[in-house]
């Protein structure tokens, strides 16, 4: 028996990274894109969660062309500043994010059906 130790398991809390607020560790600032249906087949798609120091008029305008679609920034009490575009433009904006070095494809959470 004395080849055997006996380990006694500790306790371990699995929310505890969970319940630690704006820790700087293990947290991801994703970036959210979504398809909203208007009616019939008209759509906007939104984008949330991009960092404040970005120019969102400015990332605005170049969705806008690229894409020849219309948009605007609003904002939101909640969420902050949202980026809306015409139609369902959720590829598009991602790997334009994506190419401009905005946003990392792991922080990209596409949302809709």
């Amino acid at each position: 028996m004395s080849d055997f130790e006996v380990q006694i398991p500790t306790a371990f809390d699995p929310f505890a990274e969970a319940n630690v607020e704006n820790s700087g560790a293990g947290t991801k600032e994703y970036v959210h894109i979504r398809v909203q249906q208007r009616n019939g087949r008209k759509s906007l798609t939104t984008v949330q969660g991009l960092k404040k120091e970005f120019s969102y008029n400015k990332i605005l305008k170049d969705l806008k062309k690229e894409f020849c679609c219309n948009g605007t920034v609003v904002q939101d009490p909640e969420l902050g500043q949202v980026i809306q575009l015409q139609g369902d433009q959720r590829k598009n904006v991602s790997s334009f994010l994506i190419q401009a070095g905005i946003v990392k494809k792991d922080n990209i959470k596409i949302h809709g059906f």
